[in-house]
């Protein structure tokens, strides 16, 4: 909730629960802003309790003269594809979120039974000190084990036609000259195609930001910039094992977090074909490593959404859903933004819950 000021049924929800605030004046005294100031378009100046959802796509307000505004405010309207599958004792809800503005976001849920294990202890203040239970004691005579899950997206972008080209767009600090203005420092964008696999082999550091976009070097935009789409990661996770390991062997595609390669028919799954037992012959990891060009290619981007897991007593004996995403989203496709097109909702368009059948 924050201070907030909203136009019934465009800024917000049709019905938001308004409340009021507050605040200090601007000489330090307590005062109260009211829900409403009665005028005849109806402002709100209030705290907003609302679903946590998206809903709107833009806003744009610009005062005119006095008390009169203008305002521009966009629906946002998301196409969902939805895909559940249980997988052993997990359930993972894949959703595809289509949005108006051009961005697709894809969403990953995790819910179901955790993996357990069983203990003698019935409460932590029973465990040695140097005992590690490689989880979390959950209830009575039950660990939780410590864990973690990767999915990996096949995206083959196919950016307005199939030659396409990775491009890292690293955010780097520039010093000024002394003397050359108060500022102390800017910041520049440093554009890198990769030619190689082993160019776009990508971990993601919070310390060296970039930014990942897949572009059409042919097509342009009026002014000259190349279409594309970046990869935009959320809340993701790396994994800690040793790369010897078996199972990392095995899931040597959780190496890194973006990958890309040419567009191969037989290069689909990044595990490999056959993914239990095998010594990690046939994974993603393996096939990147023959370096092959990407530059202006038809490529395929790799994304992997990984979680750690350190279970607590909230997820036992079922798991609420946990979920983390990441987007794709258009960087210069457009030659301006693309809700501009939108038609403006009105109060008329809004949903209104009636009764399917009178009695």
């Amino acid at each position: 909730m924050g201070l907030k000021r909203t136009w019934r049924g465009s800024e917000g929800p049709r019905d938001p629960l308004l409340l009021r605030v507050g605040v200090k004046s601007l000489k330090a005294l307590p005062s109260q802003i009211p829900e409403t100031l009665g005028d005849t378009i109806g402002k709100y100046y209030s705290l907003q309790i609302q679903k946590a959802e998206p809903w709107q796509q833009f806003i744009q307000k610009a005062r005119i003269w006095g008390d009169r505004w203008i305002r521009e405010v966009r629906p946002k309207v998301t196409l969902v594809v939805r895909m559940a599958a249980s997988v052993a004792n997990y359930d993972y809800i894949v959703d595809w979120e289509f949005q108006t503005d051009g961005l697709i976001r894809i969403k990953v849920g995790l819910s179901g039974i955790l993996m357990v294990k069983g203990t003698a202890y019935d409460n932590i203040n029973q465990i040695p000190n140097q005992e590690n239970l490689y989880g979390t004691l959950l209830s009575e005579n039950v660990i939780g084990v410590i864990h973690d899950h990767y999915v990996t997206f096949h995206l083959d972008m196919e950016i307005d036609g199939s030659d396409n080209s990775f491009v890292q767009v690293n955010i780097k600090k520039e010093q000024t000259s002394a003397g050359e203005s108060p500022r102390k420092s800017y910041l520049k964008a440093v554009r890198n195609v990769a030619k190689t696999e082993k160019d776009a082999q990508i971990k993601l550091k919070l310390y060296d930001p970039s930014e990942f976009h897949v572009i059409n070097p042919s097509k342009k935009t009026r002014v000259g910039n190349p279409v594309g789409y970046k990869v935009v990661p959320s809340g993701t996770a790396a994994s800690l094992l040793d790369l010897e390991d078996p199972p990392q062997k095995r899931g040597a595609f959780t190496n890194n977090q973006i990958w890309v390669t040419p567009y191969n028919r037989s290069e689909q799954w990044a595990g490999g074909l056959f993914v239990y037992q095998s010594q990690g012959e046939d994974t993603l990891a393996t096939w990147s490593d023959r370096d092959r060009s990407i530059e202006n290619k038809d490529i395929v981007v790799w994304y992997t959404l990984g979680f750690h897991h350190i279970p607590c007593q909230e997820d036992f004996p079922i798991m609420p859903t946990v979920s983390s995403s990441f987007d794709l989203k258009p960087v210069n496709f457009f030659e301006s933004n693309p809700i501009l097109r939108t038609r403006p909702n009105v109060d008329n368009d809004l949903p209104v819950c009636k009764p399917a059948a009178s009695g």
